[in-house]
């Protein structure tokens, strides 16, 4: 399926109007289902579906990790992804019939609840890392993202080496683009741990969440953070960097993790 649709349009400019060709992003609901018993619909964008599947529900505690997905099966004509699992943990039973349709932002994560300051752990190997190398994956990161220059409807996610992007992803939604993330690293048994996540979203205390159960050391934005957001990376000790805009960024804590 593709990510963008074309569509007519009246285009204005000053006192000049024309019919023109445009091209808008795919909104696409995907709606998954748990050992045949629907849990949520997701408003994405139609790619890496199985990843989203993997990272939403690994994300949100459904899961402890691959060894419990028997299988997935998506099926894209009907937007529908099934996800069997071996054994549903206590977690995920309390949540078996309950459905939430959301897009991924705004208040993005769909069970937001205590258990996810249980899962959250404080970081315990900080990842040394330069500012000039964040500029240089804030750079490529910015290069990659191809579907927003075409569009500007969508968000970018990376996962990074000190080095090099390793992972990236779009989504109309930054929640998806961040489990998309997470899901394909845990199918491919990529380590987080020593990793940084770029994002062109704002990083609100959901997407801090997300990351720091899974042990992500840095975090790094073209946007803003929240003050909750700030105050939980502190806490957890990840290095909470917004506004990675060419040679600018803020460095909102722990800022003794970067090298000058």
């Amino acid at each position: 399926m593709d990510n963008t649709k074309k569509v007519e349009i009246l285009r204005i400019k000053g006192d000049i109007s024309n019919l023109e060709e445009d091209i808008v992003v795919t909104e696409y609901p995907f709606t998954i289902f748990i050992n045949d018993m629907e849990i949520v619909t997701l408003l994405c964008s139609p790619t890496s579906l199985e990843y989203l599947a993997l990272g939403f529900i690994y994300s949100e505690g459904l899961i402890n990790s691959l060894s419990n997905v028997r299988r997935i099966t998506i099926d894209e004509d009907n937007g529908i992804g099934y996800v069997y699992l071996d054994e549903m943990n206590e977690f995920s039973k309390k949540f078996m019939g309950k459905r939430t349709i959301t897009s991924g932002c705004g208040k993005g994560t769909v069970f937001y609840n205590v258990i996810d300051s249980f899962k959250s752990k404080k970081i315990e190997k900080p990842l040394t890392i330069d500012i000039e190398s964040i500029k240089r994956l804030v750079r490529g990161f910015n290069k990659k993202s191809q579907l927003f220059i075409d569009t500007g409807g969508v968000h970018s996610c990376a996962l990074c080496s000190a080095d090099d992007i390793i992972i990236f992803e779009e989504d109309i939604g930054r929640h998806n683009a961040l489990d998309k993330i997470f899901g394909r690293a845990l199918a491919e048994n990529i380590d987080t741990r020593d990793k940084v996540i770029l994002t062109s979203g704002r990083i609100s205390s959901e997407i801090l969440i997300k990351a720091a159960k899974r042990q992500v050391p840095i975090i790094v934005s073209r946007s803003a953070p929240t003050s909750l957001s700030v105050e939980m990376a502190e806490k957890l000790g990840i290095t909470l960097v917004g506004f990675a805009r060419g040679e600018k960024m803020n460095i909102y804590t722990n800022f003794p993790n970067l090298n000058f």
